[in-house]
Parts: structure tokens; C-alpha cells; sequence
């Protein structure tokens, strides 16, 4: 189960937490409405997101973190140096955008005795080959939720799993692509390799939200 950050059916958050794996993000922003089980919390590990977390006691010290076994830094540091030079020319505004704190949240989730892992640049240019055809508008890079769903879609170790999405809203930041995102998300769940979380146990997942 991949959440994201966006409201769940009313009942959801029950099924959330009977998932096997359930990932979250960031903040964490809809827990516990939107169930409390939390094996991953995956991380923008760059720029304000990861000082803003970093930097709060409430993050540090939340339930969700502290229930989670893993971390996952979503942003690998050396793709974000390759992109500091382009983005000082086309986002000179996002001067901050490719700070790294990757090795504070490996140090954080060692001080807790959890495991961190950086999800592979391979999987951010993979996702951004695959938008290309979408012929997205411009932007800055993709989702943290899309990184991961790709992520999880191509882990071999993952290839018999029912992997379902709740909580995505395919808004937010103007950064990043969403429509082309919500297009993606789409195909991968008219393919048969990704559902969306119904709160009707008696449903198919793909019927939800």
C-alpha cells in the first residue's frame, strides 16, 4: 500500500493498515485518518522538505517515523548535483532545491535503528522517460509518490505483489507534472500492475478513488 498525502474514503484507513507494506511520505500529513500502520516513510531528502523534517521535533518524534522500520531517501544525491547547474539557470529561485541531507536522515535512521536506502537515479530517469510520453509541460522533476510507485512497480522482489495506491490527489507543487503523472498512474492501472484503494472491502481495489 503506497499513501500519499491526499484525503482516503471514510473506512479507508482500515484497510490501510491490514496492507502488508505500507508506505508514506513526507510529512505524513493525513495520519492517523488514513490508517496508522507505517513500515516506510519515504523522504524528499533534498532542499526545504528535508530541512523542514530535519528541523522539527514533531517529524523526528511523530508516531508514523517512529512506527516505520524504514526510510527511504527519494532523491539521489548525485542526480540532484548533476541537475544544481540547470536549475540554476531555467529555476534560479530553487537556489536551495538540491541541498542534500541524505547522509542526516541515514545518520537519523541509524540513531533509531531503522533502515535507509536511496531509491536509485535509474528509477528518476526512467520515470522521467516514461512522462515524456505524456508531453508533459515543463518542469522540475517528478513526484516523490510516482518515484516510489516505479520503484516498487520494478523491484523484482515485488513482481508477484498486489501493490494498490490511496491518498494520491495528482496535485500540489507546480514543480512537479502532475497530469502527466495522473496519466501514468492511469495506465499502470489499466494494465492490470497497479490498483486504487476502495473503502468496500467487497470491490476491486481499481474501483476506488
Amino acid at each position: 500500500m503506497i499513501v500519499g498525502n491526499g484525503p482516503v474514503e471514510e473506512g479507508a484507513g482500515d484497510r490501510i493498515d491490514q496492507s502488508d507494506l505500507v508506505i508514506r511520505f513526507n510529512a505524513v500529513r493525513n495520519f492517523p485518518s488514513a490508517g496508522r500502520r507505517t513500515d516506510v516513510v519515504a523522504v524528499c531528502n533534498t532542499g526545504r522538505p528535508a530541512q523542514a523534517m530535519l528541523g522539527s521535533e514533531d517529524w523526528l518524534n511523530g508516531s508514523a517515523v517512529a512506527a516505520c522500520r524504514e526510510i527511504w531517501s527519494v532523491r539521489d544525491p548525485e542526480k540532484f548535483l548533476d541537475l544544481r547547474p540547470r536549475l540554476a539557470l531555467s529555476h534560479p529561485e530553487l537556489d536551495d532545491f538540491c541541498d542534500d541531507r541524505t547522509e542526516d536522515f541515514a545518520a537519523f535512521a541509524a540513531s533509531r535503528a531503522k533502515r535507509h536506502r536511496v531509491i536509485a537515479r535509474s528509477v528518476h530517469e526512467g520515470v522521467d522517460e516514461a512522462l515524456a510520453a505524456y508531453r508533459p509541460e515543463p518542469y522540475v522533476v517528478p513526484s516523490s509518490g510516482l518515484i516510489v510507485v516505479v520503484h516498487v512497480l520494478s523491484s523484482e522482489a515485488r513482481s508477484d505483489d498486489e501493490v494498490v495506491v490511496a491518498g494520491f490527489t495528482h496535485q500540489g507543487w507546480a514543480g512537479h507534472p502532475f497530469s502527466a503523472e495522473k496519466r501514468l498512474i492511469d495506465d499502470f492501472v489499466a494494465a492490470g500492475r497497479l490498483s486504487r484503494l476502495s473503502s468496500d472491502p467487497s470491490s476491486s481495489p481499481s474501483q476506488g478513488v
